[in-house]
């Protein structure tokens, strides 16, 4: 279950678990650090700024991109409709945020093949 947004610092997002693991990492091995940077499941999100987005998905209307919070002890989505129904609202805007493909951003900066001069005629 998505607890929380963390920013990497070349400005992807990771998304975490309660346990601050990428989701689908089940490991309960709470001694290692986790390298959010080596995971293949970062992305870039475009429309989220600090004071419009960012605050609604803040489980406490925070600004701060670096780490948003969906969720916290006082409200956590499987103690009651209440609790659930506000992280549903924040869940739907995170859905309705874009994902770049990175592949896209790498391929814009190189240089186009050029052809053979003996294909070219």
């Amino acid at each position: 279950m998505p607890y929380c947004l963390q920013r990497l610092p070349d400005g992807r997002y990771t998304v975490l678990n309660r346990e601050y693991r990428p989701l689908g990492i089940t490991t309960t091995d709470f001694s290692c650090v986790v390298d959010y940077e080596k995971f293949p499941i970062a992305a870039r999100l475009t429309g989220l700024t600090p004071k419009g987005v960012a605050r609604r998905l803040s489980v406490d209307g925070s600004a701060d991109m670096n780490r948003i919070y969906l969720y916290h002890d006082g409200c956590v989505p499987t103690h009651g409709a209440k609790h659930m129904n506000a992280y549903m609202k924040r869940l739907k805007i995170l859905a309705y945020l874009s994902v770049i493909d990175e592949r896209l951003i790498r391929n814009r900066y190189r240089r186009p093949k050029r052809q053979p001069k003996n294909l070219a005629e």
